[in-house]
């Protein structure tokens, strides 16, 4: 919640009193101490699904702490253009991509009357 004279303030829940949320203030090398017994060993896997990760408060939470580390907001990148359909204007997907060659030999693959070869006698 609050840094100030080398003093960390943060909220925590009191579960032997119902689950009261309160306010402890500690030496910021205490916080730290704290703080780092939560931090994994190398080579252990973090669940995301809970705290500073998790899904439903990820971005607040992160914007929070760019925040309060004075860190400048990160910015988005920009979407792609998108292909858009010229006739109804709906976004394309792309599925495959052809080469000449590719095109050429579909084009006639797909034609309404089937190909006729030389040697083909019917």
């Amino acid at each position: 919640m609050a840094f100030e004279n080398d003093r960390v303030s943060f909220r925590w829940r009191d579960y032997a009193h119902g689950g009261k949320q309160k306010v402890m203030t500690v030496s910021a090398h205490e916080f730290l101490r704290r703080f780092l017994l939560h931090v994994l060993p190398g080579g252990l896997v973090r669940i995301r699904h809970f705290g500073l990760f998790a899904n439903r408060r990820r971005r607040a939470a992160l914007e929070r702490c760019r925040v309060l580390l004075g860190m400048a907001a990160l910015v988005e990148p920009p979407e792609p253009p998108s292909l858009r359909c010229p006739a109804c204007s709906g976004i394309m997907l792309v599925v495959e991509r052809l080469t000449h060659g590719q095109i050429h030999f579909r084009a006639g693959l797909t034609a309404s009357e089937p190909r006729r070869f030389r040697d083909d006698t019917s």
